[in-house]
């Protein structure tokens, strides 16, 4: 039995999605306050839903009973709900899901991190301090652990949410714009997810994982232009205004989402050719992804 927890996120629903089409038996753990739809899309799948959340302890006990692996992906990052916050669901209670498998006898626990480089040059935010805190935790536990970091999603970095618009040619432009980035697509982070479960190599194993070729912003740019054949209006935002704007805030989700911020114009270039060595996955380039999305 294989435990996903963060199942109604992308990320965690796409590997739900690899996991049952290759007759996997999981069960997903959802909140009574989960979007209708999505529970209905994973129980469609064939997944066992058990209802509880990272902050409920007695619900995590319930979800890891004759659990053998735990995929977890589950953030705030993206779907804050009242009474989450990155120091009480992305720390604590990730730390208190690592405890309930230990109790459980949980053999093998797949963690969802992000890379090494996102706090290079910039001091650490609450979301570097939780998934370290919980990456450290899982070392110690006496699970067998695999810690997936992989670089800047595709898809969210590459969308109106973080100031990529494609369809209106716009792209907001964190720092300069020339330092390469190995974005990556979701789909190859839940294929790695997926190729953990029975690999000796990811097996007590820190993997950092990126795309295919490092682009800088402005590459990613070009590329879209020439795809879309029309020019994009690029609005630069300067490190010194997001770290400005990092010292103004106390909220702890918005200091992680400027760190990102900071990071992206920092760069992050991961070295694939190890690990594609050894998890021979074809890498989505960003041209491919740009190909696919250019026109919707």
């Amino acid at each position: 039995m294989i435990l996903v927890v963060g199942a109604t996120g992308e990320l965690g629903s796409e590997i739900c999605r690899q996991l049952t089409a290759l007759g996997e038996h999981i069960r997903v753990l959802v909140r009574h306050t989960a979007d209708p739809a999505r529970r209905d899309a994973l129980a469609q799948m064939g997944a066992e839903l058990v209802y509880g959340n990272l902050r409920d302890r007695a619900s995590l006990d319930t979800a890891c009973i004759d659990v053998t692996t735990i995929i977890s992906t589950a953030t705030t990052t993206r779907s804050r709900q009242s009474g989450d916050s990155i120091e009480i669901t992305d720390h604590e209670g990730q730390i208190s899901l690592v405890e309930a498998a230990k109790a459980a006898d949980v053999a093998h626990f797949i963690y969802l991190s992000y890379s090494k480089n996102i706090d290079c040059g910039n001091t650490p935010c609450p979301l570097t301090l939780a998934k370290r805190a919980v990456e450290q935790r899982l070392r110690i536990s006496g699970i067998t652990y695999s810690i997936l970091r992989p670089s800047f999603f595709m898809e969210t970095w590459l969308s109106p949410a973080f100031g990529f618009d494609s369809l209106n040619a716009k792209a907001t432009i964190y720092g300069h714009g020339h330092n390469p980035i190995s974005y990556i697509a979701l789909g190859n982070v839940a294929e790695f997810a997926v190729h953990c479960l029975d690999h000796p190599a990811a097996r007590n194993a820190v993997l950092e994982l990126g795309g295919p070729e490092p682009l800088s912003p402005l590459e990613v740019v070009k590329l879209f232009e020439a795809l879309g054949g029309r020019p994009f209006a690029t609005h630069f935002v300067p490190v010194e205004a997001l770290q400005a704007q990092k010292v103004a805030t106390t909220d702890s989700l918005s200091q992680s989402l400027i760190t990102l911020m900071l990071a992206q114009a920092s760069g992050d270039h991961i070295d694939m050719h190890g690990p594609l060595k050894v998890f021979p996955i074809p890498l989505l380039s960003v041209r491919d992804y740009a190909s696919r999305i250019q026109w919707r």
